[in-house]
């Protein structure tokens, strides 16, 4: 059996919107982000384990209320207290997690098929997610996250990288279609381009 995307279907490559006399560089682009692993942890209130004892790809687990940890394969999300999304493109996460995280002490759930992730990159973007997101994206900086709601859908954001801005967005795999199309009508006014 063959894995399809949530967006096998719906994400449209090309220009789109209000791309007349523009330089597709500077075109916000929108891609589905497919083929990472995408892990829950949750650190049992019981636990004798101390977090910060716990290295998971030469990374510490974030423990401040907006923060990323990251190198170039693995991203590690606080997504509340003693609760973290472990988001990589290494294939052999979950088992390395399962050998750190014993299920004495962590809740280890794999997420990767149940998730929507879509990434928008450009010097506009922030704008673009002001259209339908309550966060204060003045604020927002590389290696933050937060959960929040793009119109009315529930959604985790991270920021990925600041030069251009970056943004990868995740939702239930349920709400892609309707995240995919609100999201991009958000960006016609500037156009865009699907990648």
């Amino acid at each position: 059996m063959t894995a399809l995307s949530a967006l096998n279907t719906i994400h449209k490559t090309g220009l789109f919107g209000n791309c007349q006399n523009k330089e597709k560089s500077e075109l916000t682009t929108v891609s589905e982000v497919k083929d990472i692993q995408i892990i829950q942890i949750v650190h049992y209130s019981k636990s004798t384990v101390k977090i910060s004892s716990i290295n998971l790809d030469n990374l510490k687990f974030p423990e401040e209320a907006m923060h990323v940890s990251s190198n170039n394969k693995t991203r590690i999300f606080w997504n509340g207290p003693n609760n973290w999304i472990v988001v990589s493109n290494n294939k052999e996460i979950l088992s390395n997690i399962k050998k750190k995280c014993d299920d004495k002490n962590f809740a280890v759930t794999d997420l990767s098929h149940s998730r929507t992730v879509i990434e928008l990159k450009g010097n506009n973007v922030k704008e673009i997610l002001k259209k339908g997101c309550p966060i204060n994206f003045s604020e927002f900086k590389l290696n933050n996250c937060a959960n929040s709601i793009f119109h009315g859908i529930t959604i985790t954001i991270d920021m990925i990288n600041n030069n251009p801005e970056t943004f990868r967005i995740f939702a239930l795999r349920s709400f892609g279609e309707s995240l995919y199309h609100s999201i991009t009508d958000a960006c016609l006014e500037d156009g865009y381009k699907g990648i």
